[in-house]
């Protein structure tokens, strides 16, 4: 679910960042920024522009006008233990004005078990200014300041946003009504081991400008009714997705015009294609067309100040599975804020007298309630749990708070989502022993300065040596697999026998910056398994972690063999495709290896865990499949931006990748006629048409043939081909039915003009020209005022629209037609038209699409070439900000997701661990940090399936060893007798990946010649394929009926060959 596979770009060199050398008598250190870094990223403030190379996947995330309002926002983090450098890291990233991180402590032992940016040797010195160096290096844009002094009130007046974590109760009180007294907007977060809690205070009066993120929704209208109120009916393509409530605007409606153009208008949902709006009785009546745009409204939300909603709570549910607990936490947190102020001290780890104590300060809290914050019956097994662990501090428990404490900056920032109302509360403990009345000891979990301190304070010392044993494979170090990484190495991840092993193909590019905080400008164009291998040493020096550059696949099965996945203990997949994620769910239901499954979306995040024997797999279920654009809307009746968009991306591929390709392989590749002549219907005759055009017709020698040729394929796409469809059907034509032709989604469209004085039109001839040139080897050529001179000169053939010119409506009509076969005759003079194959004088390079590069003409080429279409139909045109979202297939991502769908995955990765049994142990987890929108499920069970009285599931396999004692290998008649009369099973189809191995229907003459050949024989004879040396078995797929000659379903069979 992040982004797809990225590009390979120039260096861009490293900031230098001078630290401390400004220290200023205010107990501050700050990064100087006040050069220009190199790399040309300027500081933030009112007038900065977007730095949309940067900033890409996550301005699809928060929009423009979101990410200005957060460049004017100076933000104060205050503690800087794990959980405030998670939140600091998170809203450096998403680039705010300035950071301030705030902490009077020292570094101590349990901070380097969550604390990503303290070593060992900045231990005994101050966290926030050992941290500040480090967190200003994420984002050049921001300014990062270290404050050690307190928080007066005339401090606090700096900031637009406040962040307290790790603060005693005093001074939350204190600086909770003073914010809200002046409008500062405050959270509180805080993590104590296993439990999380966060608050939100955005004052009184708050405008949320859009509360979900979701693009608005519009519609095509078939009729509107003149009533009070009107019920608008759309088009039955799809549903309108519309809520009672939404409110809408009108365009483009012939008759009912009083609509086009008219104030937001709320509705009520009738139905999935009719809903009712004003009275609409005084209106013209409606003609035809019109299309409904839902409209997003602000909204006023009012928030309650630290202590009055101390008393009163409202909480934001985040496991429907413990509905009751957060009162319980609430209770439970204000107890520990008691015991500290009472011993200076959390509950010692595991400690039944502390346990005690916290729990009679807990009713005593309790029963001093007035208002609902009062429990009725307070459940002390959890408030003793609560005890035991809350000196913990934990890396995934921190991440997962502090991702969503940074959405909540943002929020706060910007108006954009909506928040937290107000209260938060997490527990994860299910990650404690699944036994009964599991007791720690306080030996095991007592501190004995180590790094893992704050870990075995929750789960004692036996897991951290578990976990160093562990070897792990991580696929992936994009944006999910920098977050693991840095958790992996905090938890003591394969840091003493065990090992991590990360791959991935990719190289770090500058839109990668923005969430992949483990690479810095300088490492643009380094390999990220390496860099992010690197980054994680420097974190804990103990994680054994080695970078491969593989991609995953049947490609790479002799690296990743049945050694390497037998050595493994699980994977986590960090990708971003769902072809590599089945591949890898494949593998691991093979080897019966763990596996932890990740993506996100924007704001969405979900995590599936996978344990053998007792889950599903990843393929078990799967979403829907995408929903493509019809051919025919695509050619003739676009009528969305996303059509025309959709139309250039394919005119890209048809004119600068395809002829290309097919040309050098007609030069190089002596069976590509023979291939050629063996495609379906008219294909044969399109390919070496393209062929001949990109050899023979098209080929420049100048640029100015270039120039030319842009200019007339302008001609052609925009002028000419839209004439001959109005000739075909014109503006007034009407089916057979008396209804308009073009309605509904059919829009009429009208040929353009071409003009040297009109920028779009330029655009489009300056990019095709210097892509067409690149594809012939020639040099590029940004002269705008020598294309126009050359474009004089250039000579247009009149055009005149044909009679008996096909053109198809729908896709039904185009396949019926499709199924024509080529004119023999044509082919075989086309054939002989072709060029020799004589390489020398050609050298075509095809283009492959790449959107990321700025200087490439590639998106150029797009914009101009859908903004010219979208003119000819009337469809508003898309910036290129968008049109690079669309065109491009973007993942909209932003790090605050990440960082919180990672810190779940790696609290199951506790519990594989471990080696927890019950699936209701495990969570799958959902969330949306728009809304905010959590929920949890336990995974679901692996299906079970029976043959005679023996149960089965997607983990179960036959295992048959090939070789014989006598050291032969087993024949095919063998094979299948073995089956008749071990498992007393008649093998009906026996198959190997897409081979046919055998069947009861096969000829006999077929038959007798396999039965009696070893069975890795027969399959290198169907495949055609060698099996190579690393191949040590085999899987088959069987058809089988049972004694009773019924049909039956069956495991696979694992087949060992050595």
């Amino acid at each position: 679910m992040s982004s797809s596979p990225l590009s390979k770009k120039r260096r861009v060199s490293e900031t230098e960042t001078k630290t401390g050398s400004h220290c200023s008598s205010s107990n501050s250190v700050r990064t100087d920024l006040s050069h220009t870094p190199a790399n040309g990223m300027a500081k933030n403030g009112n007038d900065a522009e977007i730095d949309e190379g940067l900033y890409s996947r996550q301005l699809y995330v928060l929009g423009h006008e979101a990410m200005k309002r957060m460049q004017n926002s100076n933000v104060l983090i205050s503690g800087m233990r794990g959980l405030g450098v998670e939140i600091a890291k998170n809203v450096i990233l998403g680039g705010v004005r300035s950071v301030t991180v705030h902490d009077q402590g020292l570094a101590e032992w349990r901070d380097l078990s969550s604390q990503f940016y303290i070593r060992e040797e900045d231990l005994g010195k101050n966290r926030a200014e050992v941290s500040q160096p480090r967190l200003a290096e994420l984002n050049n844009y921001v300014p990062v300041t270290a404050y050690t002094g307190a928080l007066t009130d005339d401090y606090l007046t700096k900031f637009q946003v406040v962040v307290l974590t790790n603060s005693p109760l005093d001074e939350q009180k204190h600086v909770g009504d003073f914010c809200h007294s002046k409008s500062i907007k405050l959270i509180i977060a805080d993590t104590r081991g296993l439990l999380g809690q966060l608050f939100c205070d955005f004052g009184e009066e708050m405008t949320v400008y859009d509360t979900n993120g979701e693009q608005p929704l519009s519609a095509m209208i078939s009729m509107i009714t003149k009533d009070n109120p009107g019920v608008v009916t759309c088009l039955d393509e799809a549903r309108h997705g519309f809520e009672s409530g939404d409110y809408v605007t009108f365009t483009e409606i012939q008759g009912m015009t009083d609509l086009n153009g008219c104030q937001p208008v709320e509705i009520k949902v009738l139905g999935p294609y009719t809903f009712s709006i004003c009275d609409t009785t005084g209106f013209k009546d409606y003609v035809r067309g019109g299309i409904v745009s839902q409209v997003k409204m602000p909204k006023k939300i009012s928030f309650k100040s630290f202590s009055s909603s101390m008393a009163a709570p409202e909480f934001i549910m985040t496991d429907f599975a413990k509905f009751e607990r957060p009162p319980q936490l609430h209770v439970g947190f204000q107890a520990f804020h008691a015991f500290q102020q009472k011993h200076s001290r959390l509950p010692v780890p595991w400690s039944q007298s502390d346990g005690e104590e916290l729990l009679s300060l807990a009713k005593e809290f309790n029963s001093a309630q007035t208002e609902s914050a009062k429990v009725e019956q307070l459940d002390e097994a959890l408030i003793k749990k609560m005890s035991y662990v809350a000196a913990g501090d934990l890396s995934p428990v921190n991440a997962l708070v502090g991702g969503v404490a940074a959405q909540e900056v943002m929020k706060a920032c910007t108006g954009k989502f909506m928040p937290i109302m107000q209260w938060l509360y997490f527990d994860a403990l299910e990650c404690l022993s699944e036994e009964e009345g599991f007791m720690l000891t306080e030996q095991e979990c007592a501190p004995i300065n180590c790094r893992y301190d704050g870990q075995i304070a929750v789960f004692g010392t036996k897991l951290q040596e578990l976990l160093a044993k562990q070897r792990y494979f991580l696929v992936g170090a994009g944006a999910i697999g920098c977050e693991l990484l840095k958790n992996f190495a905090m938890i003591g991840l394969g840091s003493g026998d065990g090992e991590v092993i990360v791959t991935d193909m990719d190289t770090i590019e500058k839109s990668n910056l923005n969430r992949q905080f483990l690479f810095r400008p300088s490492d643009v164009t380094k390999m990220k398994s390496d860099t992010a291998a690197a980054a994680v040493k420097q974190m804990n020096p103990s994680i054994r972690i080695t970078g491969h550059q593989n991609r995953v696949g049947p490609e790479t099965e002799r690296v990743y063999d049945d050694d390497f996945f037998e050595s493994l203990d699980g994977v986590a997949n960090a990708l971003d495709n769902v072809d590599a994620r089945m591949y890898m769910d494949r593998r691991c239901v093979y080897y019966r290896k763990p596996l932890l499954e990740s993506g996100t979306l924007g704001t969405k995040g979900n995590v599936q865990v996978v344990i053998p024997f007792l889950t599903e797999s990843y393929s078990s279920s799967q979403d829907p499949p995408e929903k493509s654009i019809p051919i025919c809307t695509l050619k003739n009746f676009p009528n969305a931006i996303e059509h025309t968009l959709q139309w250039a991306r394919d005119e890209f591929e048809g004119l600068f990748k395809q002829p290309p390709e097919n040309g050098m392989q007609y030069l190089t590749d002596p069976k590509f006629m023979e291939r050629t002549l063996k495609l379906p219907g008219a294909q044969p005759m399109e390919v070496l048409e393209a062929v001949y055009k990109c050899l023979v017709t098209d080929c420049p020698h100048s640029w100015a043939e270039c120039v030319s040729w842009a200019r007339n394929h302008w001609q052609c796409q925009y002028s000419n081909n839209i004439r001959q469809l109005l000739h075909n059907f014109p503006p007034d034509q009407l089916t057979s039915s008396g209804a308009p032709f073009w309605s509904g989604p059919k829009r009429c469209p009208h040929p353009l003009e071409f003009s040297t004085s009109n920028d779009l039109h330029m655009d489009y001839v300056i990019a095709a020209a210097n892509l067409f040139a690149q594809m012939y080897g020639l040099p590029r050529n940004t002269d705008r005022a020598g294309v126009v001179k050359i474009l004089q000169d250039v000579k247009i053939p009149p055009f005149t629209p044909r009679s008996g010119v096909k053109i198809h409506v729908s896709d039904q009509e185009l396949q019926n037609s499709n199924s024509s076969v080529a004119d023999d005759s044509k082919l075989e003079e086309l054939k002989k038209k072709l060029p020799s194959n004589d390489t020398s004088q050609f050298k075509l390079v095809p283009i492959e699409f790449e959107k990321d590069d700025d200087s490439n003409f590639h998106m150029d080429f797009i914009v101009a070439a859908s903004n010219l279409r979208a003119e000819n139909y009337d469809i508003p045109p898309a910036d290129r900000h968008k049109s690079k979202l669309i065109a491009g297939k973007i993942i909209p991502a932003i790090a605050t997701t990440t960082a919180a769908v990672v810190g779940l995955v790696c609290l199951e990765l506790y519990k594989i661990v471990q080696g927890h049994k019950k699936l209701e142990s495990f969570k799958n987890g959902f969330m949306n940090l728009a809304l905010p929108f959590f929920a949890f499920s336990e995974p679901i069970a692996a299906p079970k399936h029976k043959y005679y009285e023996i149960d089965w599931t997607l983990w179960d396999r036959f295992e048959v060893k090939g070789l014989q004692d006598n050291g032969e290998e087993m024949t095919l008649r063998q094979f299948l007798d073995y089956f008749k009369t071990v498992h007393k099973l008649e093998i009906t189809m026996l198959s190997q990946g897409v081979s046919m191995l055998y069947s009861f229907f096969m000829p006999a003459a077929k038959l007798k010649e396999r039965l009696d050949l070893p069975m890795t024989e027969i399959v290198t004879k169907v495949s055609k394929k060698k099996l190579g040396k690393h191949v040590t078995a085999l899987v088959f797929e069987l058809c089988c009926n049972d004694l009773s000659d019924e049909d039956v379903e069956v495991p696979y069979v694992r087949y060992t060959i050595r």
